[in-house]
């Protein structure tokens, strides 16, 4: 079993620039791929929605990641209900789940999962990098 580590977010805020488009569809997009591919217990499609180095610190020796996600039990994630996007980074809330991801040149991936507030800052994770 592992034990939920905590995950220091930079910054919370929208990028909110004047004449700037901030893309938040694709990080809401990859969130929510994520949860669908858990919820039909496609583990190992889920894995290949993280960051790599998320994906690699996620087993327990002995297992791979799919085991480890399926272990876990993340809980349902639903639709997006809030995005933040600061540079490559963003957070996205969905109704069972807060999520933060980093674009990478092959698109959005994520860093955290099954992340819940402790106060206002930060968070805990029961899946990180």
């Amino acid at each position: 079993m592992r034990f939920p580590l905590i995950v220091t977010a930079l910054a919370l805020t929208a990028l909110t620039t004047v004449g700037c488009a901030v893309d938040t569809a694709s990080p809401a997009r990859a969130a929510e791929q994520f949860h669908a591919a858990l919820a039909a217990r496609q583990e190992a499609a889920a894995c290949g929605l993280l960051a790599r180095e998320t994906a690699d610190k996620l087993p327990d020796p002995g297992q791979d990641c799919a085991q480890a996600l399926r272990e876990l039990r993340l809980g349902p994630g639903g639709r997006a209900t809030s995005v933040s996007v600061w540079g490559e980074d963003a957070q996205v809330r969905l109704a069972g789940d807060t999520l933060f991801l980093h674009r990478f040149s092959d698109g959005w991936r994520i860093r955290a999962a099954g992340c819940e507030p402790v106060r206002d800052l930060p968070y805990k994770c029961e899946v990180e990098d």
